[in-house]
C-alpha cells in the first residue's frame, strides 16, 4: 500500500511518497481488451513508427505487462520502447491531479543500444526495461499514481542502475522528443496518458526536489539534455554549478 506522509513536503513543494512493502500478495492479472491494447499500437505506430518486437510477458500479477520495441528509422535517430498493460486498470489518482488515470511509459535509447536476446542478458543493456516493467507496475502494486513531473529513486540513498553510468533515478515526464500529438491517446471513450521516463542523476532529483520540475526542465534546456538515454551524460546541475548560474 502507498503511505503518505501529509507533512513531507520538499522545498520545491513536491508531496513527498514513501512506498511500503506492497501487500496482498500475487493475484492474477488483468488484461486490456485487444481492441485497447490496438488502439495504442496504432496510435504510436501512427506518431513513431512500427513495432519491431514485443516482450510478451510468460506470468503476471495484476497487471500483463509487455514491452515492445520501435526500431530507428530515417527520420527517426532513436530506439522507442512503450508499455501495454499498464492501462488495463485505472490508477488511483487524486482528485483533482491533472492528467487521465490511465496511463503507458515509453523509453527512448540511442540507436547503437544492444536491443537483443543476448543484448539484454547484460544488464549494462536491460535496466531501461527493467524500469519501464517497475514503474509500470508501481500504481498497481501500491495503489498510487504517477503524473508527470513525479521522481523514483533507485533505492535510498539513490545508487547507480548499473557501473556503466551514474544516473539513479527515474522522472516521469512528457517526451520533447516525440511530436505532442503522440503524449495523448485515444482509446474508445478514454484518454491514456503516455509519458517517457527520463533517468536523472541523484543530485538532479534532489534539485527537481528542492526547487520544481520546471526548474529542472529550464536547467536541460539550459545544458541541451535531451530525453533520449545518454549514460555517459554529466548532471546538468553540476554543470550549472561550475558557469555560476545560480
Amino acid at each position: 500500500m502507498a503511505r503518505y506522509d501529509d507533512e513531507t513536503w520538499s522545498k520545491g513543494g513536491s508531496k513527498i511518497l514513501r512506498h511500503a512493502r506492497s501487500q496482498g500478495g500475487w493475484t492474477p492479472a488483468q488484461e486490456a481488451t485487444a481492441e485497447w491494447n490496438e488502439a495504442i499500437d496504432a496510435h504510436l505506430t501512427k506518431y513513431v513508427g512500427e513495432t519491431s518486437f514485443v516482450f510478451h510477458e510468460i506470468v503476471s500479477d495484476k497487471i500483463h505487462l509487455d514491452v515492445h520495441i520501435i526500431p530507428p528509422g530515417a527520420k527517426r535517430p532513436f530506439i522507442m520502447l512503450y508499455t501495454t498493460g499498464m492501462s488495463a486498470k485505472p490508477m488511483t489518482r487524486p482528485e483533482g491531479a491533472p492528467g487521465s488515470d490511465y496511463a503507458e511509459l515509453s523509453i527512448l535509447l540511442p540507436p547503437t543500444w544492444q536491443c537483443t536476446e543476448a543484448g539484454f542478458k547484460d544488464d549494462r543493456w536491460y535496466w531501461p526495461i527493467r524500469w519501464l516493467k517497475t514503474l509500470a507496475r508501481l500504481p498497481h502494486d501500491y495503489s498510487t499514481w504517477l503524473g508527470h513531473g513525479h521522481t523514483v529513486p533507485n533505492g535510498d540513498p539513490a545508487k547507480p542502475f548499473d557501473r556503466s553510468t551514474k544516473l539513479a533515478g527515474m522522472m516521469v515526464a512528457r517526451s520533447i522528443t516525440l511530436e505532442p500529438e503522440a503524449h495523448t491517446i485515444a482509446v474508445g471513450d478514454e484518454t491514456v496518458d503516455l509519458f517517457t521516463l527520463w533517468p536523472l542523476h541523484a543530485n538532479e532529483m534532489q534539485f527537481k526536489l528542492d526547487q520544481s520540475a520546471d526548474a529542472l526542465f529550464e536547467t536541460f534546456e539550459q545544458a541541451q539534455v535531451s530525453d533520449i538515454i545518454d549514460p555517459g551524460r554529466p548532471s546538468a546541475v553540476a554543470r550549472k554549478k561550475l558557469f555560476g548560474l545560480f
